[in-house]
């Protein structure tokens, strides 16, 4: 375990080795600002941890420019990116183990003092940290009935195929959705490769997208949902999927 940092505020961006920098990009989009997710369930093979809001910590959020930030000081953390945030304790071995990591709940250890961190995958971590944030370009799937005639634009559904290659993107979507589109065209120009799947017409994609949201804790209310090298992104941002991908062009 490296010697713990001066204890003082630090902002910097979280670089890869533990997680993928999620760029500076703004983060504004059609989509409305959602609530809290839900906590996804705890992984197996860490213990508990016990966390004092004295105590000597790192934490690491996400800023809310898509970022992530480290700090000891958990006051300064965001309040909308407070419920989701990993702690590392540098007096213990006790932070990770394999790709686990711990999380707690930092609005619940400012306003107790103290609060108990529950483990979790990265990805998982991730994924819920970042769906703090208001979705991208996104459709509201109630604003659609299922069995009535379904919009197409002017690419038919098809005009945007994959690169070739393994999918590293896969696109949860549905034939009406403006921003379902967006995503493949924009895929399909930079020639990444894509999976593109309808969790309308395609049950077992529906079934497939419903237990990855499952255990990211991610509602499925609104399309598309991008899994991008395992994390899931509520809606379509480009500068979000750029920086997952590490500059695809």
């Amino acid at each position: 375990m490296s010697p713990r940092p001066p204890r003082s505020a630090r902002r910097n961006v979280f670089v890869p080795g533990l997680f993928l920098a999620l760029g500076a990009a703004s983060l504004a989009g059609v989509g409305c600002r959602r609530s809290t997710p839900d906590v996804p369930p705890p992984a197996a093979g860490l213990g508990a941890l016990a966390v004092l809001k004295d105590g000597r910590y790192l934490f690491t959020y996400l800023e809310p420019n898509g970022t992530f930030s480290t700090t000891d000081k958990p006051e300064i953390i965001p309040e909308g990116s407070r419920k989701i945030v990993r702690v590392v304790d540098p007096a213990q071995t006790k932070g990770a183990q394999g790709d686990s990591v711990f999380t707690v709940d930092v609005a619940q250890l400012l306003t107790a003092q103290k609060a108990e961190a529950r483990p979790m995958s990265r990805e998982a971590f991730e994924t819920s940290a970042m769906a703090q944030l208001p979705p991208g370009e996104s459709s509201a799937r109630a604003t659609h009935a299922p069995h009535g005639p379904a919009p197409t634009g002017p690419d038919g559904g098809t005009a945007f195929p994959s690169a070739p290659g393994k999918p590293v993107v896969t696109v949860y979507g549905t034939s009406w959705c403006g921003a379902c589109r967006a995503a493949r065209q924009y895929l399909s120009e930079q020639k990444i490769p894509f999976a593109d799947k309808d969790v309308e017409s395609d049950p077992a994609a529906a079934r497939e997208l419903a237990e990855k949201a499952a255990k990211m804790g991610i509602p499925t209310d609104r399309v598309p949902i991008l899994d991008v090298r395992g994390r899931l992104l509520l809606g379509f941002d480009r500068a979000r999927v750029e920086a997952l991908l590490g500059n695809p062009t």
